[in-house]
């Protein structure tokens, strides 16, 4: 049996868009840069980065700070729905509400979208072959963090819904061969100054 290390998941939600999502804001800037520098001193060796604009931008301003890290493009780091629950899935009291937010997404991006984030759970997730435990920086979007802490935790599929992720915040999670996942560090924004945080996160759920 091949040797296995631990694998380190960096998890980041892109910086601050503005309202159509072409670009970052200057504060999103800002974000990307002090995220930056809090990741220099980790032993990335690699980041892979969605497509979309926002996201492709924060892995820039990211890298920039790095020494030589290499970058790459994939759809399985992009934004996407990444599971679709059925009605019988989810407690009586919140299908309505749960339902109701997926029932404004485009049909092809609700079959689109499971397929993608399968692919991501084997891309990103687990042990790694070798002696060497391997640190990867994934720069992505809301749903993708979401869909991955769920699955470190084996919550049940739908339990995607109902967590956020702060712009330019830092997840980390550790897949040990000899034990279960664990999420390290979740939503972290001490890196950012106080009028950089919570920025993505419904008004209402700011602390």
């Amino acid at each position: 049996m091949a040797a296995m290390a631990a694998r380190y998941l960096y998890l980041v939600r892109h910086g601050e868009a503005v309202p159509d999502e072409s670009a970052l804001t200057e504060a999103g800037r800002r974000q990307a840069e002090h995220l930056g520098r809090r990741l220099a001193s980790a032993p990335l060796s690699a980041i892979h980065h969605s497509p979309l604009p926002r996201a492709r931008q924060t892995t820039e301003l990211i890298a920039g700070q790095l020494d030589g890290v290499p970058t790459r493009s994939t759809e399985t780091a992009g934004d996407y729905v990444p599971y679709v629950p059925r009605r019988e899935e989810l407690p009586p009291r919140f299908a309505d509400t749960l339902l109701a937010r997926l029932a404004g997404f485009p049909d092809e991006e609700l079959h689109r979208g499971p397929a993608l984030a399968r692919e991501a759970l084997a891309e990103f997730t687990g042990p790694v072959e070798g002696t060497e435990p391997r640190h990867e920086l994934v720069v992505t979007h809301n749903f993708l963090v979401a869909w991955l802490v769920r699955a470190a935790h084996d919550a049940p599929a739908w339990r995607w819904m109902g967590m956020n992720q702060g712009n330019a915040s830092l997840t980390v999670i550790r897949y040990a061969p000899d034990r279960p996942a664990t999420v390290m560090i979740h939503n972290d924004m001490s890196h950012l100054p106080e009028d950089l945080r919570w920025t993505g996160f419904p008004p209402e759920l700011r602390v």
